[in-house]
Formats: C-alpha cells, sequence, structure tokens
C-alpha cells in the first residue's frame, strides 16, 4: 500500500459566502471566526461564533491510483460531513471525533479530481467545550493493489507477556501467500511464510522478548507482505489485568494510575492536531509527573496514541459526553442511536494496536446511568466493546452526585434545558454568560462554594442507589468526584475496582495514600491536565489587572483549569502533584505579591494561583503566602538566611506560611522527625535590569515538526519576572507563524496576530518552517530579540 498525505494546497470558505483562503490541514475554521455575545455556543465554545465550511482540493489521479483501489481516511471533521469528489457525494460521518475511510476507486476519472468536504458548525451550541470545526486532524491517501489488506486488517495482541506470545490476526480481500516480519528497532528478530485466506489468526513467539511499560517502553514493528501490498503496524508486548484484589497490574506487576484529563484542542492553535504538537502534549504530561491521560470526552487522535506509545504513556480513550439525554441542543444526542456501534469500532480499529492504551470509557458523567435504559445501555455498551476487544477493561465517567440530582429533576440534564440554553443565548445580548444549564450550573455552584459540593453530595446514601446499577455493568466504576465514598465502597462492594475518573488537584496527596493502601483504587485522572479552550473561566483565580469581568462573559476564551498551562508550562499545581505523587521531595510557591489579599475570580478546581518565583520586584515589605509542598514531618522558611517559619506538614502536603516579601532568596527545607533533613529548594529574585528572552524549546526542528518559541521578560541571567509586561511584536521568516499568545484565561485578543500581550512575564509563538532556517525577531519595550532555528 502506498499512503500519500494530502494535507496541502486546500482552499476553504463559508458555504454562505463566496469567500475563499488557502490553508493546510489540518485547520480548525473556528478559531478564525469572530467572538461575539452573539454566539449561541457562548462560553462554552469561548464565545467564538459558528459556521458551515466548505473545503476543496484537486488532486491528480495517475496511473497506480486507477489500476488499483484508492482510499481515502479522514481522522477527524468537525462535525456532520459530507464529501464530494467530482461533484457526486461519496459519503460523509456525523461525528466530529471518529475517523472514517471512504473508498474513491469507483468515483476516480483520469487527471484533476475535484475533492469537497462541508463540515457543520452552524447548528449552536454542539458542544461543552471548544470544538473547533473543519478538518481538523489530517487526510491521507491510500492506494491499494488489486490483492491487499484490509484497512485496519492487521490486529496484534499479547497473547502470553511471561513468554513473549503474541496474536496476529490478518483480514485480506483474498487468499494468497505472505510473508511475516517482527522486528525490533532495525533488527528482524522473526519471519514466516504463510498461505493467508480472508480471515487469518496466527500466534507467535518472539525471541528474547522486551516488554513495554511506562519505564520502557519498546516497541516492535509486525510488516505484513502480501502479494504487492506491504503493511506496517507497531505494537508493544504488553499485559493489563484489573480486579480488585490486586489490583490494575500491568506485566503482573501492580501500577497506580496517576492521570491527568486532557481535551483534544492544543491551547494556541486550537482544534489543530498538528502531529508534533500532540506528541508535545504527551511530553508535556510525562513530564508533569504523569503516567496517565485520559481523552475527555472524545477519542484523541492518532498521533497523540503513537506518542503516548514511545512516551510510555496510559491512554483512557474515552468515546463521548453524551448519550440520549442532551447537554446541549445539537450535540451527538441526535446520531448517538444510529452510530454508537459504528463510532465506537472506529475508535477501537484506531486504538487496538497501541499498548498505550489500557482501558476504554463509554462516556462522561452520563446521567443516564441512573435510569433502567441508561443501566441496560451501559451493559450493551460494555459487551460491545467486549466483542470488539477482549483485553482491554470498560469503565465510564459517572457524577455520582449528578446521577443523583437528575433522577429528582434538579437542574442537571435534560432536552427541555437544553432548549432553553438556546433561547436564554439568543436573548442574550450584552455579553455576559448565558444562563446555566447542566454540570455549568453546578460548575459555578462549585466555584462559589468549594470542591466539597459535589464530593459531600456523592456521599448521600441515594447516590449509591442511582449508581449501583450502572457500575454492576462496567469493569471499572468510574468516580467524578467521589473521594469521599472510597472507603466505604471498598467495604460494601469488595468486587467493585474503583477509578477516579474526574478529580481535584488538592485531593491528589489523599487519593495516593488511599489507593497505596487499598489496591481496589486503581487510579486517579484530575481535571485538568492541562488548560483548554472553552467552557471558560471554570478553573481560573484571575485579579482584576487580567481579566475585566470575574462572569464568564465575552473576552474569556480557557478554563483555567490545568497543572500546565495553555502554553505548555507547568504551574505551582503540577509542582504540588509531583511532591503528592513522590516523583519531587519538596517544592515552593508564592501567591502573587502584587494582588495579594485582593478578589479574584472563583474556582473550585484551581487548587492555587501561586507561582514558583521570588521576584516580585517593586512590592518590598508587602504580604504574601508562601506554599511549600513536602513530603516530610515538617519544614522550615527562610528568607535571606533568617528563619521566618516552622511548621509541621499535614496530610494534604500543603504548608502555608505568611511572609512580608523581601528580595534575595527564600528557601524552604524538609526535615524527618528525627530532624534529620531531607530535601530543600531555592528561588531567587531575578536583578532589577529587565530584558526581552526568546527561548525555542529546540535549538534544532525537523521539517516535520513544530518552533515553540518562548518570548520572556527575565534579568540577564535568564530568571523570569512576571510582574513585568507589555506587548510583544514578532516578525518570522522562513516560516508562517502559526500561533501567538499568552497563557491568561481572560483574553480578549486571541492567537491569530503578530504581536501578543504578557501573562506573567510570557508569551508563546508557534511557528511551521518551510525553509532549511527560520529567523525570528521580538520587540518590546524591554528591548529586541533575535533568534535563528536550524531546520534540519
Amino acid at each position: 500500500m502506498k499512503t500519500i498525505d494530502l494535507n496541502e494546497n486546500w482552499f476553504y470558505g463559508h458555504t454562505d459566502e463566496e469567500d475563499s483562503f488557502r490553508i493546510s490541514i489540518p485547520h480548525d475554521a473556528m478559531l478564525h471566526e469572530s467572538r461575539s455575545s452573539k454566539s449561541l455556543g457562548g462560553n462554552n465554545s469561548s464565545w467564538f461564533e459558528g459556521r458551515d465550511y466548505w473545503y476543496e482540493k484537486v488532486f491528480v489521479a495517475d496511473e497506480a491510483m486507477l489500476a488499483g483501489e484508492v482510499i481515502i481516511e479522514f481522522e477527524g471533521v468537525y462535525h456532520h460531513s459530507e464529501v464530494y469528489l467530482n461533484g457526486k457525494v461519496i459519503g460523509g460521518w456525523a461525528y466530529g471525533y471518529t475517523g472514517f475511510f471512504l473508498n474513491l476507486t469507483q468515483h476516480l476519472i483520469p487527471g484533476g479530481n475535484r475533492l469537497r468536504v462541508i463540515a457543520r458548525n452552524a447548528d449552536q451550541p454542539n458542544s461543552r467545550w471548544y470544538s473547533g470545526a473543519g478538518i481538523y486532524r489530517p487526510v491521507k491517501l491510500h492506494i491499494l493493489p488489486e490483492q491487499h489488506i484490509l484497512m485496519n486488517g492487521i490486529k496484534i495482541s499479547t497473547k502470553d507477556y511471561r513468554e513473549g506470545i503474541i496474536n496476529l490476526q490478518i483480514k485480506t480481500n483474498s487468499s494468497g501467500p505472505a510473508r511475516i516480519e517482527i522486528c525490533y528497532k532495525d533488527t528482524i528478530v522473526l519471519t514466516d511464510s504463510v498461505e493467508l485466506s480472508e480471515m487469518n489468526f496466527l500466534t507467535y513467539k518472539i525471541p528474547e522478548h522486551k516488554l513495554w511499560s511506562p519505564e520502557t517502553p519498546e516497541l516492535y514493528v509486525c510488516r505484513v507482505v502480501f502479494g504487492n501490498d506491504t503493511r506496517a503496524e507497531r505494537f508493544g508486548i504488553r499485559s493489563i489485568e484489573c480486579n480488585s484484589t490486586n489490583g490494575m497490574t500491568l506485566n503482573g506487576k501492580r501500577i497506580i494510575l496517576q492521570g491527568a484529563c486532557v481535551h483534544h484542542d492544543n491551547g494556541l492553535l486550537g482544534a489543530c492536531a498538528y502531529d508534533f504538537a500532540e506528541k508535545r502534549k504527551a511530553q508535556l504530561l510525562k513530564n508533569a509527573g504523569y503516567n496517565a491521560l485520559r481523552s475527555a470526552h472524545n477519542p484523541c487522535s492518532k498521533a497523540l496514541l503513537e506518542a503516548c506509545d514511545e512516551y510510555g504513556m496510559l491512554v483512557m480513550d474515552e468515546f463521548t459526553d453524551c448519550w440520549y439525554i442532551h447537554k446541549t441542543k445539537y450535540d451527538y444526542v441526535n446520531d448517538f442511536e444510529q452510530y454508537w456501534r459504528k463510532d465506537l469500532s472506529a475508535m477501537v480499529d484506531k486504538d487496538f494496536n497501541h499498548p498505550s492504551v489500557i482501558m476504554y470509557s463509554t462516556g462522561n458523567e452520563v446521567s443516564e446511568t441512573a435510569q433502567p435504559r441508561g443501566i441496560e445501555l451501559t451493559r450493551l455498551m460494555t459487551d460491545y466493546l467486549h466483542s470488539l476487544d477482549r483485553s482491554r477493561p470498560v469503565t465510564c465517567g459517572v457524577n455520582i452526585f449528578f446521577n443523583l440530582l437528575s433522577s429528582l429533576g434538579f437542574g442537571v440534564y435534560s432536552d427541555v434545558k437544553a432548549d432553553q440554553a438556546v433561547t436564554k443565548a439568543q436573548e442574550n445580548a450584552n455579553g455576559v454568560s448565558n444562563a446555566p444549564v447542566g454540570s455549568e450550573f453546578y460548575n459555578k455552584l462549585a466555584g462559589l462554594l468549594g470542591d466539597k459540593v459535589m464530593k459531600l453530595g456523592a456521599t448521600i446514601f441515594a447516590c449509591d442507589i442511582k449508581t449501583r446499577g450502572a457500575f454492576a455493568n462496567m469493569d471499572i466504576a468510574g468516580y467524578n468526584y467521589g473521594i469521599m465514598r472510597y472507603r466505604k465502597d471498598i467495604k460494601k462492594y469488595p468486587n467493585r475496582v474503583i477509578l477516579g475518573t474526574e478529580t481535584f488537584c488538592k485531593d491528589a496527596a489523599a487519593f495516593m495514600d488511599l489507593a497505596k493502601k487499598h489496591p481496589a483504587i486503581i487510579g486517579d485522572f484530575v481535571w485538568a491536565g492541562q488548560d483548554y479552550l472553552g467552557e471558560v473561566a471554570i478553573g481560573a483565580h484571575e485579579y482584576a489587572d487580567y481579566a475585566k469581568t470575574f462572569t464568564p462573559g465575552l473576552g474569556w476564551i480557557s478554563a483555567g483549569s490545568g497543572r500546565i498551562d495553555l502554553t505548555g508550562k507547568e504551574l505551582a499545581e503540577a509542582a504540588y502533584t509531583k511532591v503528592a505523587f513522590g516523583i519531587d521531595p519538596i517544592h515552593i510557591a508564592v501567591a502573587p505579591v502584587n494582588n495579594y489579599g485582593r478578589k479574584h475570580s472563583p474556582s473550585a478546581w484551581k487548587m492555587t494561583n501561586a507561582i514558583c518565583s521570588w521576584s516580585w520586584n517593586g512590592f518590598e515589605n508587602h504580604k504574601t503566602r508562601v506554599e511549600v509542598y513536602a513530603q516530610a514531618y515538617e519544614v522550615v522558611l527562610y528568607i535571606n538566611s533568617q528563619k521566618v517559619g516552622r511548621k509541621r506538614v499535614n496530610k494534604s502536603l500543603r504548608t502555608y506560611f505568611k511572609v512580608k516579601y523581601m528580595p534575595g532568596e527564600i528557601k524552604a527545607v524538609s526535615y524527618d522527625k528525627s530532624g534529620q533533613e531531607l530535601a530543600s529548594e531555592v528561588l531567587r529574585t531575578a536583578e532589577d535590569q529587565t530584558i526581552l528572552a526568546i527561548t525555542p524549546e529546540a535549538e534544532v526542528v525537523r521539517t516535520n515538526e513544530l518552533i515553540y518559541l518562548r518570548c520572556q521578560f527575565t534579568d540577564k541571567n535568564g530568571v523570569l519576572k512576571p510582574l513585568a509586561r507589555d506587548i510583544v511584536k514578532i516578525e518570522v521568516k522562513g516560516g508562517e507563524l502559526l500561533a501567538f499568545g499568552h497563557a491568561c484565561p481572560y483574553n480578549e485578543d486571541g492567537y491569530l496576530h503578530d504581536w501578543s500581550d504578557t501573562y506573567y512575564g510570557e508569551a508563546l509563538a508557534i511557528i511551521k518552517p518551510y525553509d532549511s532556517q527560520v529567523k525570528i525577531h521580538a520587540d518590546s519595550k524591554y528591548g529586541k530579540a533575535d533568534k535563528t532555528i536550524t531546520i534540519i
């Protein structure tokens, strides 16, 4: 099979206008729309307006194409796509998050062929978060010979990890001889010649096999040569087992999932799923201390799975956010009944050979699980996934408290409330948040009352009644914000396996303590690992100098709910998480001294807005809060070598000191119960002079990669100055500036200009190279900076 990337030289426009723009794929059309108080998606969609789009590309069908079978693959089009070739409809796909294949063979003509795709997004609201729109994932053309292996026709699973025995399934369109090779790196470790029929089940023992795990993500390649068709599939040898006695075991060893929920967007790039951006996302999460991710709340991209395979990240791939009860008026509910089996099958086909994928989730906060119909549907979906893949367990993220509320008819999800939300949005003309419905209402309530609202609510006895039926119909019970139920439910349901499918950051230490003692608790997925677009302001603690309003109205663009910010920077909450997980021994963070004691936007999902910095120039002698995260008996805090506090460490592993800021050095030292020093960390103040520094994440970049470049206000030693703020103007030669912006969840400007404000001293540029060198020039009131990046 020959595969051609079909990502360049596209044109797109609006279906109701005569406009046309040349673009490359992946492309997020929604990111280019206006943000307006008239947006029916409202705060869910970052106030971007929804439109319908056309995409067109002309490609030439050569002799090879005309002689064989031609399949086009769309990895993701949002949504309700229609595909035309030379003016004829050849297919389409409703769901915006699963990939699909279309056979072009009978529709090709010699010479130029016009491909046209319609992507719908005017049907607002259709999502609880920023969806993006258009052809946002790659497009490929597959040219198959007459005799060939079917698409997704090779599936590999581990039969016995101890002996290195794998099962190999091959589907073809005919019978014939084939050659099979198993390769480790550049070495062929096994070969076989076989006679294939249309359906084949083979078993092989890999000599001197190496296991795939988060610590050692060893990968193999299975190459099958069938006539003139050659396919290669990457796989890993590993086994997953899960029960309440031993917990989750990977290759026979217990593993605790230290996970993070992530949405599909790539921050400043919107929904664009560049392979390198997806790889970077996995790397950021791994570096931040997580060993697992949950693809909230839709199937993730192929590129993300490939990266997770390479980095040893475990994946829960999630199907959808809704079943048959609407959360927004035009969401997947309208297509669910007709397509859920088809879309689940597409997700499994994508995931099957990836060792990183360890479980499937059928949904998120689907209050249908409190109803007899939904309980039965839970069973049907679990059974269907088992029929497609027996090697992976199935869960579903259930908001325990929401299930009770929905059964009582109190303000969660319903078709009527979804209609009411649209009516409210249509009446809205002032850019203030639409009347809340469903989880949005409770997000706001939690923001005002704190994180215990849902956690305490989940402990009500009736919540158990409204969840036990559905939990019995899945392999792993997914608890959203149910940590206060763990101890009780372990005793009441001794065979139940519990997973924190959504949790609060501040509970990381409590989770780890419980999980270590109780194998039935297999893991935790914090909301959220990285900040994301849409569902604006739910995780933000912003002051008035960055946010004009604390209500999630026009101007807000992201949730603010990430341990990693929108640009990929680890926040103090990531530092705390590393301590809670036992990765790092100690960290220090400081509440912004310039705003200490002032009101900020409310959120239950934000543990702290502290920053790992002691550079608050100009605010000498101002009070602030210093947070020390440590696995220790007690910690001592020093400012300029003077002891300013000594405190015992509590179970949360967070210790707080009220101090006055003085430039110089702040140091925290942790001790065990005997007084033995365990660890220390120091933060130092930046010098007075401020310069503009531009720092790439990589000095050498490959042609298929992206350049991520930080523009920062620092001193001459590179110490960041969070209070330095200005507009930075950037010029790029030899590359395309894809996005430029800062991490603040309140951002009226967006990311598509060649200038950006800074947020706590920095902004990020993302550049797609097209020459052998990319030259960047940046300018601000603090000076200028230049950088040249070599492309190989």
